[in-house]
């Protein structure tokens, strides 16, 4: 059996070792300290960064993945909503067929454009940078509903508005990401969508100009990666997305930090120096990235406040002011839910625990959810509660293909005597009276997400508060 000292002695070891080479003890140990508090700071920072290549990569460069969509500067129209199926993004929205488009802003801007839209419809297009700001939004909160035309520019653009343009976006890293959400209403609706859809245009601004394409950026050679491949090398995957992260304009902030990470190799668009690496270096280098994962951990526990079991955020997703700095609440929201809305796009309650204080659990359990009359979650647009796993916060196969309740199923759910209205949580049917109101679960831990779309001020603000959640005797 190792002495618990054992670690102790090893790290002493090492420092008299290097004493003999001519550094002091006390030298040495601090350096030693500081190599893991970099490391640890290096990896929370960079969690999300490279969380985002890896959905990056399989959606737009790994022609071979089964969840690719389109080359980059192209835009793609999921005409469906997301089903267990779709593994790349955990806890996926299942209320808005998704549009895709992946930028590559080196060159030249790019342009997006939507139809006119119904007002009774909510769409979004939400804005994405390689750090998982969301530095814009055009759409019906914020633009509204009419035919526009939207720019997107690198932080290399320093031009002019175009004609024909309604707003400049700039983003902060030389690519981009945007998600369109379209409403759906129901399932018949979905041709409606698919027509709204083919109306979504994106472009090149040479091409929405019609003027001659500027000179093509330098080709990548994008490297592979998977779960397992960012978990062992994410200092790797982070060197190379930050040659994509100039530390201009907003940036800038950032120069003092990355030169703290360059004492560790970590270094943008620099191959990282893990073979070179000592035993004991890459010891402190994984004991860092197991505290950074424990610290995110904990973090994404904390999130927000409890309310009646649910832990509601007004803050967790946003642009770079909204984090100011808070790498670890950036990292917590990306393994929370990464491509999270801002609060003032959409809320996300996540259900903690029951009325009791316990884990929801429907092994043995069965729960309901209860919105009193005239205590619907108030919103400009709509809401959803959506039933996940709980061990991989993912959609579930269920004998309903059901996997949420949302508002615009109020006509079809039963109402209780009081005009309340109750959701039955459960593996198995409550029963034909009541199946109009199950939303089927796993046999398993599960995890459960209120989606509030465009959210009013009480539920911004917390005078509006989510019901516990009961179990069934």
């Amino acid at each position: 059996m190792r002495s618990p000292n054992t670690k102790k002695s090893q790290t002493l070891r090492v420092a008299h070792a290097q004493v003999n080479r001519g550094e002091t003890e006390g030298t040495v140990l601090i350096r030693q300290y500081q190599t893991k508090q970099i490391a640890e700071e290096a990896f929370i920072y960079g969690f999300p960064l490279v969380m985002n290549y890896a959905v990056f990569y399989e959606y737009f460069i790994d022609k071979a993945s089964p969840e690719y969509k389109t080359p980059l500067n192209q835009l793609y129209n999921t005409a469906r909503v997301y089903t267990p199926q779709d593994k790349a993004v955990v806890t996926p929205n299942s209320d808005t067929p998704y549009s895709f488009v992946a930028m590559d802003l080196r060159a030249e801007p790019y342009v997006i454009c939507n139809p006119e839209i119904e007002k009774s419809r909510y769409f979004s297009v939400q804005l994405i940078d390689l750090y998982t700001f969301n530095y814009g939004y055009m759409g019906s909160r914020t633009t509204g509903n009419g035919a526009a035309c939207n720019m997107v520019a690198g932080p290399d653009w320093t031009g002019e508005k175009p004609a024909g343009i309604a707003q400049v976006f700039h983003s902060e890293t030389q690519f981009s990401f945007a998600i369109i959400r379209t409403q759906l209403f129901n399932p018949a609706d979905i041709e409606n969508v698919k027509k709204i859809q083919t109306g979504y245009r994106g472009e090149t601004l040479s091409q929405f100009m019609k003027k001659p394409v500027p000179p093509a950026a330098p080709e990548i050679n994008w490297p592979k990666i998977d779960k397992e491949l960012a978990k062992a090398d994410p200092f790797a995957y982070l060197n190379f997305v930050l040659q994509f992260c100039p530390t201009t304009g907003p940036a800038a902030v950032e120069v003092p930090l990355r030169a703290q990470f360059e004492k560790i190799g970590v270094e943008a668009g620099k191959p990282f120096p893990d073979g070179k690496l000592t035993l004991e270096r890459k010891a402190e280098l994984l004991l860092a990235m197991k505290r950074g994962i424990d610290k995110i951990k904990r973090q994404v526990g904390a999130l927000g406040r409890d309310v009646n079991g649910w832990r509601v955020a007004t803050h967790g997703f946003g642009d770079r002011q909204d984090y100011a700095g808070d790498w670890t609440l950036r990292a917590a929201a990306a393994m929370a839910g990464i491509y999270g809305n801002s609060p003032a796009e959409a809320m996300y309650p996540l259900l903690s625990t029951d009325s009791a204080g316990k884990k929801p659990d429907c092994r043995r359990k069965r729960y309901t959810l209860t919105f009193p009359a005239g205590q619907l979650p108030p919103v400009n647009a709509f809401w959803s509660v959506t039933m996940y796993d709980g061990k991989t916060q993912l959609l579930i196969e269920n004998p309903i293909n059901r996997y949420l309740i949302n508002s615009p199923m109020l006509p079809d759910l039963k109402k209780n005597a009081d005009g309340s209205i109750t959701i039955y949580m459960q593996k198995e049917s409550p029963g034909a009276d009541k199946e109009s109101n199950w939303l089927p679960a796993p046999a398993d831990p599960i995890y459960v997400a209120m989606r509030l779309y465009w959210p009013k001020e009480a539920a911004l603000k917390g005078s509006w508060k989510p019901p516990a959640v009961q179990r069934i005797n």
